[in-house]
């Protein structure tokens, strides 16, 4: 079948290969986010699928807008028969989605109606789901509403990050989508309704959602910390004796028993350990990173400031 993909996100990656070395179907084209500037220094970067294609001659289309009449003439011009999205970043317009001659098609990382939104990686391992996985589904003109047409699944292990589901899930995606492309073949789909009151919702992340609230639990605290490894990355705020406030980026935490005391406060800094109080529990602090200086662990950050800290 002849198939254009629409995708921006590095977890697409996996998937946009697999198709360039299928035998069963034709790439015909790749629809991306236009290159944006990236980094301190505000660099021109290409997204990671166009990065991908380095050397390819497959057209590459990046529209600001994907609704505009040029962008979706130009995949129309294309005459696909599936179109394949994953991680792309805008919805597609009922003009897009009409395109394809046997079905639009989008991955989506989780196991829906679970965390239908941008963040769902993120949020199912603050949520403590045991499972997570790849959903394909057939598009409409809601968010990550469509009908399930298969599942891949996986467990979520005990100390996953952020990076590491995104990583797992990336490489289950290409054999999710060419079962599904069989059986569309076969004709022998399945088209499974999500049932809607099941639904959870996972908002795009911003930076300051990384910021760690310490009157929230310790077990949610210590699932924030992986969940948020490396984006938007879990920090909190320290002040010294003069007042002066710093971030300390927080990449590791484990729980430990404590006596009651107020969230925030730091229990020791008795230079093998940092132990934070929370809601409940405490947390002691693994790797750490303070603005401005390397990464590190967080019995060699004491070491080297021995200056009284407290949390902002």
């Amino acid at each position: 079948m002849r198939i254009v993909f629409i995708g921006t996100g590095e977890i697409g990656v996996p998937v946009l290969r697999s198709l360039l070395q299928s035998e069963e179907h034709e790439l015909v084209g790749v629809v991306t986010q236009p290159d944006k500037p990236a980094g301190r220094e505000q660099r021109i970067e290409a997204p990671p699928i166009k990065s991908a294609l380095a050397g390819s001659a497959l057209p590459i289309f990046q529209p600001a807008r994907l609704k505009r009449e040029e962008a979706v003439a130009g995949i129309r011009a294309l005459a696909p028969d599936v179109i394949v999205v994953i991680a792309y970043g805008q919805i597609l317009p009922r003009s897009v989605l009409e395109i394809p001659r046997v079905a639009c098609l989008n991955l989506h990382a989780s196991l829906l109606p679970r965390h239908r939104g941008a963040a769902p990686i993120q949020a199912a391992i603050v949520a403590g789901d045991r499972e997570s996985g790849i959903t394909v589904m057939y598009m409409d003109e809601g968010l990550d509403t469509g009908d399930i047409l298969l599942q891949a699944r996986l467990e979520i292990a005990r100390d996953e990050t952020g990076g590491s589901l995104h990583d797992r899930l990336s490489q289950i995606a290409p054999n999710a989508l060419h079962e599904a492309l069989a059986q569309l073949q076969q004709g022998s789909t399945a088209r499974i309704p999500q049932d809607s009151s099941a639904a959870t919702y996972a908002p795009k992340l911003e930076r300051e959602d990384g910021r760690i609230d310490w009157t929230e639990s310790a077990a949610l605290i210590e699932r924030k910390i992986r969940a948020f490894n490396p984006w938007p990355g879990a920090f909190t705020r320290l002040r010294d004796e003069a007042g002066r406030e710093r971030k300390l980026k927080i990449f590791g935490a484990a729980l430990v028993e404590s006596e009651k005391a107020s969230p925030g406060e730091i229990l020791s800094t008795d230079k093998s350990r940092m132990l934070v109080a929370t809601k409940d529990r405490a947390l002691s602090l693994n790797e750490v990173q303070l603005e401005g200086k390397r990464r590190m662990s967080a019995a060699e950050f004491l070491r080297g400031h021995p200056m009284s800290l407290r949390i902002a």
